[in-house]
């Protein structure tokens, strides 16, 4: 609706060009208009083409020319830095002692008493696994929290909220139950290879896990295993068939009660040997499955350590959760 009478005449007054702010200097002098032909905004219009000009030819220089300065010069760079690595590493090798020489530095009486005394003191016939569980069983220990701090750094970037993945369609499972957002559908080859493989992995692992002590393997190989195996379960037949026997709860349950029990143990065999007294572990007949003292158990909390570890890899990049 129009104003009209006195209030139209006050809109058109306010309306005129001298009320206009912007017609207004900050001393509250009047603008003087500039015309099109003034030789001020010929000036302008001059300049404004001129720096246009340049602005083009760069974008060009640098989206043509530039690219492929910066390409010779990454490839370049690579190949130096490529050379100088390989020659930094050749020239450390080579510097090496002969390997089996009698006279070399790592050949002292450390390497000496795992050798001789290392089966009567572990119980162990493979002396790397009496090594690395017994006489270095601490630095062990700290790998394993190595894993569980790279499981809890994963959780946190990638973890998806169980409310966030209710509103989202690229992680909402179907009303079938079956996760068919991640795994394969119907895939009878993968299906019926899992079968087959599946609990042959869980077997040989375990295996391995409890031969450690006698034979080559221990907790780290035979919970790559187990670990596999499960990726290969859920691949096959899906989470939610995996999530039965082993999801969050269990995973957080398994995982704290290894780490737990390690630490426990390692704490009793450092509080005996820092206080010179004996650890009365029973060693075992050496050459059996319960030999060894502590080491198959720590071969199977490891073990379970790091089959949890892989899982929890796995799940979270697939899906965000186990």
């Amino acid at each position: 609706m129009k104003p009209n009478g006195f209030l139209a005449k006050l809109v058109n007054f306010v309306e005129r060009d001298e009320f206009r702010v912007e017609n207004y200097t900050l001393e509250g002098q009047k603008k003087t208009p500039i015309s099109m032909d003034s030789p001020e905004n010929r000036w302008l219009s001059a300049n404004q083409g001129r720096e246009q000009t340049v602005r083009t030819r760069f974008n060009h220089w640098f989206g043509e020319r530039g690219l492929e300065i910066f390409t010779t010069l990454y490839r370049f760079m690579s190949v130096i830095i490529c050379v100088t690595l390989v020659s930094v590493l050749l020239s450390v090798v080579s510097a090496l002692p002969p390997f089996g020489n009698p006279t070399n530095p790592d050949v002292n009486e450390v390497v000496e008493r795992y050798v001789s005394k290392g089966t009567e003191e572990t119980g162990a016939v493979n002396a790397v696994a009496g090594m690395i569980s017994a006489y270095r069983g601490f630095d062990t220990l700290g790998e394993a929290h190595v894993l569980f701090v790279a499981a809890c750094s994963v959780i946190v970037l990638l973890r998806v909220d169980p409310e966030e993945r209710k509103h989202s369609t690229l992680l909402d499972f179907p009303e079938t139950g079956e996760d068919m957002d991640f795994e394969p559908n119907g895939d009878e080859i993968l299906r019926k290879t899992a079968k087959l493989l599946v609990p042959l992995s869980f077997i040989f692992g375990m295996y391995v896990i409890l031969n450690g002590a006698s034979s080559p393997g221990g907790g780290f190989s035979g919970g790559s295993l187990i670990g596999a195996g499960l990726i290969l379960n859920s691949a096959a037949f899906g989470f939610r068939r995996t999530e039965r026997f082993f999801g969050d709860e269990m995973y957080h349950l398994v995982k704290t009660a290894c780490l737990t029990a390690y630490a426990a143990m390692m704490a009793y065999f450092i509080f005996m040997g820092a206080n010179q007294l004996p650890d009365h572990v029973w060693l075992g007949i050496p050459g059996t499955i319960f030999s060894g003292g502590l080491i198959l158990p720590i071969n199977f909390v490891v073990g379970l350590e790091v089959a949890c570890t892989m899982y929890c890899f796995y799940a979270l990049f697939r899906k965000g959760g186990l």
